[in-house]
Order: structure tokens, then C-alpha cells, then sequence
């Protein structure tokens, strides 16, 4: 009969879970799940997963979203030519919606060549090399950081456009509601799709409706349109360099379309079909909100105003419905689902992060997944980062803008031509149209990228540009690390090294029984153990001798002078002396601390045992061990 296994293994840790948790439930449990709610087990992955019903909003916002600002970020950059270069919006518009248009095929693409998800990173590492699989991970993280920013700002812009009272609270209400968003996100995803779905129903239904009223009544009813124009003085000529730059402008509105590439796992079987089903949605849709809403812009000659206190989508619909209650529902849902809009960039930043350290070039605290099972570390580092950038740049929608956009037409490039190359090696049924849709596409955005980053350069975008390389290189750093570490913790060639004696040194301040239980402790685990005390009173260290003659005696208490009063610095020379001594031994360090009835009662004792924990941390070949007392027993 073969020996019993030593190893045992429990088949399920429900019971001893409920036992640790029902023993009491603490304030901070209570408000975590109050919060947060109640943890989901690991079971349950399959069913957070998203229906194209829930993974429209969820992934849809943000492009959906940027038609309220696209048109009028062309407009902003052609009204410095004057009033009759506002008339180029169309145009600009079409050409962008024709780039936008070859994208989302291409995507399609991509979502059934790797269901596994990963998107523009996992698409260039393979076909492209490791670098341009991090450049266009880089290019998304910053984007997505710089989505949740821009979203926001956007959306609170739309609230001080129907309430200008506001405007002294912008930067406030951007952080407000950042915050708002993380916490729902920690929620789960499947309650995050749910409780952005309606502010993104409404949104599509009124904005649809404002562009179909508008354009029924004055192309079909012959109604004139009202005329919002008003004089423009020009400040610049109207020269090719200024057409580029009001279209990188009003690329921003295809921003948010690869996300749904980055989430394919998150939808439910069959993840491809479901997820390909949500891009067509979100792009026919965001076709018709740019279209539409640049055409009543063009017919209605709106001229948007520079300070951003009226956008281009609240003058369109006051010229439509005038300011009544339906004028007001659409500023509304307008702001919703442009602050919501960060939602998609919650998604798929935390999902691309986990994939990364997956990989080895982020901690690897970004791959867990929290209570909820959504990976928290990320969300709550976007959250962070996004609140640096909107207090950075006082939220404003146009001072963020021209940060904006230029990582994501890098990854567009990037994925798209790393499909090329796929699609030409493998050579599958109908690569050669495939081959030649991806090609396009590549081509013209990456003259979108090099434009992007020409025009908006000296208006911020250098940032991006100097951004993305620097977290390529922190990617690089990071994999050195992981792989050093694993190298130096590999079990071949290990040659174990076995001590004859154990030294433990206990620190002691004074005598009580805490001290006690901390020698007791020593004396179990150590052949050598010692006692050191650091005089500081002289008084105190007589009493501590006499103390010390009674109840330890035999163990040797070591008392080194410090006439400065300093204890950290005697601490650490001294064991670095001990450690030399006894080189080759086990060496332990144990630090004793009471521990107070009452958490307020911490606030009344010093943090001594804290810092010489803190300050032994990076020290070699030593064993740091606390030995607590409570104080309540």
C-alpha cells in the first residue's frame, strides 16, 4: 500500500468562510458590503457575463457619447478662419465618418480572429513583435485614462450649458462624479451595465428624436431653419494645415470603438457573435448621431462659443424645441451619458491591465479580481489617475481634448496592420478582401495618428507623445524584474544551507508581561537568545536591571547608551554587529507590542515597534518577527 499523502486538501472552503465571518461582523465589513455588496464566488464568472443588451452601454458610451462633442470640436478649429469656413464641417465630417466606417469592419475582424480578447495589444504582440504589441498597450492605457477625464469634463460642461451657475464647481463636480463611477464599477459588471443602460436608452431615444424632428421639419415640412450664427472675426487664414487640424479634432468621436475588441470575454456564449452584434450597433449608431447632428449644426450655422458655456448639442436643440422641458431632458441625458461615458473605459482598462500583468509587465495585482470578481486594483488606478488629470487641467473639455485621441488611432494602426500580416500568413477563405479592408484602414489611420500628433503637438498632445514611450519602458523594467525574481527563486541548483544555531534578539523598552511572552516566544524558536535595551533614562534602565533579575535572569540583557535619545540608529548597528558574529546562523529579530483594548487607544502610545519594523525591512539574512499582547485578555 503506498504511504498517506501529507498534503491535505479541503474540497470546499464554504463552511470554513462562513465560519470566519458570521464569529462578527465588524464596521468596516458592514459599510464594505454596504457599498460594495456581498462577494461573489468564483462560480459565478459565467454568469456576470454581458448580453449585447448590457454590453451596448457598457462598451457603447463612450463612442456613442463623443458625437456630442465631435462636431463641435471641428467647428472650434474652423471658426478661426472666420464664419464661411464653419461650412466645411460636412465634409470633414463625412471623411471622418468613412475612416470611422473601416475601422469598425476591421475590428469585426479582429473580435472573431481572438475571442480571447486583448484587442490592438494582443493582435500586434503577435503578428508585429513584443513592442508593438506594448506601444499599442501603452497608446490604450493612456487613452483610457484620458476617456474617463475627457468623458466627464464633457458631461459636466453639458450640466453648466442648462444651469451656468455651476461653472464655479466644474472641477468639483468632475471629481464627484468620477468617484461615483468607480464605486459602481467595484460593484460588479454585470450591476454596472444595469445601471448605465437607462441613462444610455434615453440618451440614444432623445438625441434621435432632436435629429429626426429637426431634419423632418425643415427638409420635409420646408420649415426654415433658425439661423444661431452670429459674426466670427478671423484670426487665421484658411490653409490646408487648419482643415487637418479641425479633422484630428473631430476624430475623437471614434474613439471608444476598440474597447469591445479588449472585453470579448465579458459577453456571454457565443462571446465572438455577441460582441461583433454590440460593435455594429455602436457604430451604426455614433454614423448617425455625427452625421445628423453635423448637419443641423451646418443648417442652423451654429457657431460655438470658445468659453464653453453652451455646447454645439444644447444651441441644435434649442433651435429645434426652443428651451422647453424636452430641451432640458436632452441636456440632461446628454450629461448622463457623457460622464457615464467613462464607463467604457472602466471596462476595458482594468481588463487590458489584467492582461498585462498577466504577462509580466504590471504588478501582478492588476490580474486579481476582487470581491465582485472585476478587477479592482485597476479600476480603482483609473479612478486616480483621472482625477490627477481633470484637477490638472481645472476640467475642461478643450484644454483635455487635444491629449485626446492620439494613442488610440496608434493602436488602430497597430491592430489593423497586424491583422494584414495574420490574414496574408494564414491565408484563410476570403484573406485577400480581409488583407485589403485591414490595409485601408491601417493606412489611413495612421495618417490620422501622424496628423493627430502634428496639429494638436504644441496644444498638449506632446504629452501623449512623450507619455506613451516612457510606459513602454516602465513595461520593460517591469518584465526584467519578474524575470530576475523568478530566476533567483528557482529550485534548480539549490543547495539548502542548514544553521546549527539560531540567534533571536528581543527587543525590549522595558518589562511587562507583553516582554514576557515575547522572551517565552525566543526561547522556543532561538539557541542563542539575547535581550536589548536602548537607555535612554538611566533611572528607568535601574529599574529595568531589577526587574530583569527576577523574572529573566537568564537570559543576558544587552543595554547600549544613547545620549542622543535616538533608538533606531543603536538598534540597527548593534544587530548588524550580532548578525556578523554569529554569520551562517539563523537570525531572528523579535519585536514585542501590546496591543490596546479600543482602536482610538493606539493614538496614545508610540509607534516605536511600527518604526523599527518599517526600518528592518530591507535588511538581509534577518528575520523580523512581532509578538503581540492584548491587553483586553
Amino acid at each position: 500500500m503506498p504511504p498517506a499523502s501529507p498534503i491535505l486538501c479541503i474540497s470546499n472552503a464554504k463552511h470554513y468562510r462562513t465560519h470566519i465571518t458570521d464569529s462578527g461582523v465588524s464596521v468596516y465589513a458592514f459599510l464594505r458590503r454596504l457599498v460594495f455588496g456581498t462577494p461573489f464566488p468564483t462560480s459565478r464568472v459565467k454568469h456576470e457575463r454581458l448580453s449585447p443588451l448590457l454590453g451596448y452601454p457598457v462598451f457603447g458610451a463612450d463612442p456613442i457619447s463623443s458625437s456630442a462633442y465631435a462636431t463641435e470640436e471641428i467647428l472650434l478649429t474652423l471658426m478661426a478662419a472666420g464664419s464661411l469656413a464653419l461650412s466645411l464641417c460636412l465634409p470633414i465630417t463625412i471623411g471622418i465618418v468613412l475612416v470611422l466606417v473601416t475601422v469598425i469592419i476591421s475590428y469585426r475582424q479582429t473580435i472573431y480572429a481572438y475571442p480571447g480578447g486583448g484587442g490592438a495589444y494582443t493582435v500586434a504582440k503577435e503578428n508585429l513583435g513584443t513592442t508593438c504589441g506594448l506601444v499599442a498597450a501603452a497608446s490604450l492605457l493612456v487613452d483610457y485614462v484620458l476617456t474617463c477625464a475627457v468623458s466627464v469634463s464633457a458631461g459636466v460642461a453639458a450640466i453648466i450649458s442648462a444651469f451656468p451657475t455651476l461653472s464655479t464647481h466644474r472641477v468639483g463636480l468632475c471629481v464627484l462624479f468620477i468617484i461615483i463611477i468607480n464605486l459602481i464599477n467595484l460593484r460588479g459588471v454585470r450591476e454596472s451595465g444595469m445601471t448605465f443602460a437607462l441613462p444610455t436608452y434615453l440618451y440614444v431615444g432623445s438625441l434621435t428624436t432632436l435629429i429626426a424632428v429637426g431634419l423632418w421639419k425643415h427638409l420635409v415640412l420646408g420649415i426654415p431653419p433658425p439661423d444661431l450664427s452670429h459674426p466670427v472675426t478671423a484670426t487665421h487664414a484658411l490653409t490646408l494645415w487648419l482643415i487637418l487640424r479641425a479633422f484630428s479634432g473631430g476624430c475623437v468621436a471614434m474613439t471608444g470603438t476598440e474597447a469591445v475588441s479588449n472585453g470579448v470575454p465579458m459577453f456571454k456564449p457565443p462571446e465572438s457573435k455577441k460582441a461583433a452584434k454590440t460593435l455594429g450597433w455602436m457604430g451604426a449608431t455614433l454614423t448617425f448621431f455625427f452625421l445628423g447632428l453635423s448637419i443641423l449644426a451646418h443648417m442652423y450655422h451654429v457657431v460655438p462659443v470658445p468659453d464653453g458655456d453652451e455646447t454645439v448639442v444644447s444651441q441644435i436643440a434649442r433651435g429645434t424645441f426652443g428651451t422647453s422641458w424636452f430641451y432640458f431632458l436632452i441636456q440632461v441625458t446628454t450629461a448622463a451619458l457623457l460622464i457615464m461615458a467613462a464607463n467604457t473605459a472602466y471596462s476595458a482598462f482594468p481588463l487590458l491591465s489584467s492582461i498585462l500583468a498577466r504577462d509580466g509587465v504590471l504588478p501582478r495585482q492588476l490580474s486579481h479580481l476582487g470581491d465582485r470578481l472585476v478587477f479592482s486594483n485597476g479600476i480603482v488606478i483609473l479612478g486616480i489617475l483621472s482625477i490627477i488629470l481633470v484637477v490638472i487641467f481645472g476640467g475642461s473639455t478643450h484644454a483635455l481634448i487635444p491629449l485626446y485621441a492620439v494613442g488610440v488611432f496608434i493602436s488602430f494602426t497597430l491592430s489593423q496592420g497586424g491583422m494584414v500580416r495574420r490574414m496574408a500568413l494564414q491565408k484563410k477563405k476570403g484573406w485577400l478582401f480581409g488583407c485589403l479592408l485591414s490595409g485601408i484602414g491601417c493606412c489611413a489611420t495612421g495618417v490620422v495618428s501622424v496628423v493627430i500628433a502634428a496639429t494638436k503637438f504644441s496644444h498638449g498632445a506632446w504629452i501623449v507623445v512623450v507619455v506613451i514611450p516612457l510606459t513602454v519602458y516602465s513595461f520593460w523594467r517591469i518584465k526584467e524584474h519578474y524575470v530576475e525574481l523568478a530566476r533567483t527563486l528557482r529550485l534548480e541548483e539549490h543547495s539548502p544551507r542548514v544553521a546549527a544555531h539560531h540567534t533571536v534578539v528581543v527587543l525590549v523598552p522595558n518589562l511587562h508581561r507583553g516582554i514576557l511572552a515575547a522572551l517565552d516566544y525566543a526561547r522556543s524558536i532561538g539557541t542563542d537568545v539575547r535581550a536589548l535595551h536602548i537607555e535612554t533614562e538611566p533611572e528607568r534602565t535601574e529599574n529595568l536591571i531589577k526587574g530583569w533579575e527576577k523574572w529573566a535572569e537568564e537570559i543576558p540583557l544587552v543595554i547600549l547608551e544613547s545620549p542622543y535619545r535616538s533608538i533606531v540608529g543603536p538598534v540597527l548597528d548593534y544587530l548588524e554587529e550580532a548578525k556578523h558574529e554569529r554569520d551562517g546562523e539563523h537570525f531572528t529579530v523579535v519585536i514585542p507590542e501590546f496591543v490596546p483594548k479600543d482602536w482610538w487607544e493606539h493614538i496614545l502610545h508610540n509607534q516605536m515597534g511600527l518604526l523599527l519594523k518599517l526600518s528592518l525591512l530591507f535588511r538581509r539574512d534577518m528575520v523580523v518577527t512581532n509578538v503581540r499582547y492584548y491587553t483586553m485578555e
